[in-house]
């Protein structure tokens, strides 16, 4: 298997190129079985992508465009999904299991109740998202992503790694990040420091979370 290392953690990612494997072209996502299996998809503009109660298990989706997309216990194994444009997409109640996104756009997106386990995220684009109650049950990874005003909200992201990204007024709310792992980051436009109790981070850091404490307490520093 395939597996990319992170800071302290090692993401096990799709190895869709091994001995035996055959991908077979899928003309949709949606299966009346629930499952679409050893597949490849892409390369489509689509008005709205709707999928409820579907399993994706050893596929490649890539170059997918569509301006409305809704999924609801969409479960992913295995999966790679590359150059896509999902929109502000709204993704609930699902889990997703070793799946690499890489140069994907999900920005304005709404995660609610989405379980992570081997998820690597690589150059991609969340600006103005909103995860609420997302687990990392696994080891996960942000890697040269743009996280500018992205809200988590009751999420457990322990042990999962931020390197390299974009952190402008990324607000992390109550949750759990124990061993989160934010060190190579700019983390002096960060909102919600109070939460961010046992994380990783630099010696260097320490004067951009004092920074981003400084300005979410709205003190003013003087000699008056």
């Amino acid at each position: 298997m395939a597996s990319r290392t992170f800071g302290h953690v090692t993401v096990t990612t799709p190895d869709l190129d091994e001995p035996g494997l055959y991908l077979s072209v899928a003309e949709t996502l949606d299966s009346p079985r629930d499952a679409v299996q050893d597949f490849t998809y892409g390369d489509v503009d689509l008005r709205s992508l709707a999928l409820t109660g579907i399993r994706l298990i050893t596929g490649r989706v890539s170059d997918v465009r569509a301006k409305q997309v809704e999924f609801e216990a969409l479960n992913l194994h295995g999966v790679e999904i590359t150059g896509s444009d999902l929109g502000s997409v709204r993704w609930s109640e699902s889990k997703l299991t070793r799946v690499h996104f890489r140069d994907c756009k999900l920005m304005g997106a709404a995660l609610d109740a989405v379980v992570l386990d081997d998820v690597l995220f690589e150059r991609c684009r969340f600006d103005y998202a909103g995860f609420e109650k997302v687990r990392a049950t696994g080891p996960v990874a942000f890697v040269g992503c743009a996280l500018t005003e992205v809200t988590f909200t009751d999420c457990d992201l322990s042990d999962a790694v931020f390197s390299d990204c974009g952190l402008m007024l990324t607000e992390f709310g109550a949750g759990r990040y124990r061993d989160t792992d934010l060190r190579g980051n700019d983390l002096s436009q960060i909102r919600g420091v109070a939460n961010l109790a046992k994380i990783r981070i630099d010696s260097g850091q320490q004067a951009d979370l004092a920074q981003a404490l400084v300005d979410e307490l709205a003190i003013t520093l003087g000699d008056d």
